[in-house]
């Protein structure tokens, strides 16, 4: 337990002061004074006098005073004592930490001269270092390009006026010398390859007459051998293989060139092949059912028409052969090989058209906008519906022919590992397309 505070009563002077009360931790200021005007008034008198309480708190404050006093006057010379040996000791610290101050502001300074100081000449030499690594990593991407510029310069400019006509291969080539290109100009992060290239005028300079000009040529040939692509009735194997040859360097050009920059591989397409094979296709149909719609309304045009549609039709089951024995080639720009979701250049222009085939593709296009074309001449009455409908076995019978023979491969690609392919039923398509028209027409 706790030692109690020594009141002055234990110096065997007389005091009638309760020094226990007020020393208590129980001690009340308000409980006390309320005891004292009890203890001198009764308390149904009315004033109550409160002059005897008072005198006798003032009393017992100046016992109180006097007391410390004569304790002070007592104790002055010990306490004298004390405070001059505690000033002493602190003296005598203050003079041991004056030297250890001094001995370690002389190291601080000497640390400062050896460390800082250095550390400060050391920082302005690795910042002079770090920029001319910069500047040579930069100088380093701007000879690369502009070499990859020259070449690609000079692959376009070895074809002469015939441009790729004469050498349709060149279109790969410069495929993958512009995949060089992008991936360092599209390399813009710290540290890559390609940081602050756009700040320097010679690559925009590249950029502008050079590499925009000679990809927007190589995508729009490829483009263009797209749309000529063709199969003649009298196409011989030769030609078919120059044909072959001839699209394939195009196909591979616009899936080498199809954007890549900011998409998942898992969902990634040749977004510039797709495009041109379907608007290959789409001009195929609308051609074929402009045709074969206006020679219903003159039927001695029919065979004539067919015949055009049928190449159509043969065309496009050429192309499919053609697409389905495309692999894809390895992508620069890729993190992995794309075959793990893209098999040939068949299976995403099939999912773009939801489709399993593209003759059957083309047949049941062509039968749906076909049936609007029936019903307009029924709707419009005269000869042309009244001959059509005399006409409708035979019409029915020609288109059935048609379909079977546009759904077969051209003479010039048929081979061993096609035969199988061209034996294929076309029973439904033929159903469709016959349907088309003379289910449209009556009795």
């Amino acid at each position: 337990m706790a030692s109690r505070p020594a009141s002055p009563h234990d110096d065997n002077e007389p005091s009638y002061i309760d020094y226990e009360t007020f020393l208590s931790p129980e001690f009340s200021a308000t409980s006390f004074a309320n005891s004292l005007v009890l203890a001198t008034n009764n308390p149904q008198d009315s004033p109550l006098d409160l002059s005897t309480p008072l005198s006798r708190v003032l009393f017992d404050a100046q016992e109180i005073d006097s007391h410390i006093d004569l304790l002070t006057t007592r104790s002055a010379i010990p306490l004298f004592e004390h405070t001059g040996s505690q000033t002493k000791a602190s003296k005598r610290i203050i003079s041991e930490l004056d030297g250890q101050l001094t001995s370690l502001n002389e190291s601080y300074k000497q640390l400062e001269k050896e460390v800082i100081d250095k550390h400060g000449e050391a920082e302005e030499v690795r910042q002079v270092a770090l920029r001319l690594w910069e500047t040579l990593a930069l100088g380093q991407s701007v000879a690369r390009c502009l070499q990859l510029g020259k070449t690609l310069d000079i692959q376009t400019a070895e074809l002469g006026s015939s441009g790729f006509d004469e050498d349709h291969s060149a279109l790969i080539r410069c495929c993958y010398t512009i995949l060089s290109l992008r991936e360092i100009l599209e390399s813009k992060g710290p540290g890559e390859e390609g940081y602050g290239l756009q700040k320097v005028d010679a690559i925009r300079s590249l950029q502008d007459t050079v590499i925009t000009p000679i990809e927007r040529s190589v995508r729009e040939t490829s483009e263009r051998y797209v749309r000529e692509f063709n199969v003649p009735a009298n196409m011989t194997f030769t030609q078919g293989e120059q044909a072959r040859g001839r699209l394939l360097s195009a196909l591979t050009a616009l899936y080498l060139l199809s954007p890549t920059a900011g998409m998942k591989i898992e969902k990634w397409t040749p977004r510039l092949l797709v495009q041109a094979l379907d608007t290959y296709i789409r001009s195929s149909l609308q051609t074929s059912i402009t045709t074969l719609a206006r020679s219903l309304g003159q039927l001695s045009s029919l065979d004539k028409a067919l015949s055009e549609v049928t190449s159509k039709c043969q065309a496009i089951v050429a192309l499919e052969l053609i697409l389905d024995g495309i692999k894809p080639p390895e992508h620069p720009l890729l993190a992995i090989s794309p075959h793990s979701h893209i098999t040939n250049f068949l299976q995403p222009l099939l999912s773009q058209l939801e489709t399993g085939s593209l003759a059957s593709y083309f047949w049941r296009t062509m039968a749906g906008s076909l049936s609007t074309r029936v019903q307009d001449i029924v709707t419009r009455g005269g000869v042309v519906a009244r001959t059509l409908k005399a006409n409708k076995n035979n019409v029915g019978d020609a288109i059935r022919q048609a379909v079977g023979k546009g759904s077969q491969l051209p003479g010039a690609f048929v081979g061993p590992k096609t035969k199988a392919k061209s034996d294929a039923n076309w029973d439904r398509e033929i159903a469709v397309m016959v349907g088309s028209v003379v289910n449209n027409l009556g009795r």
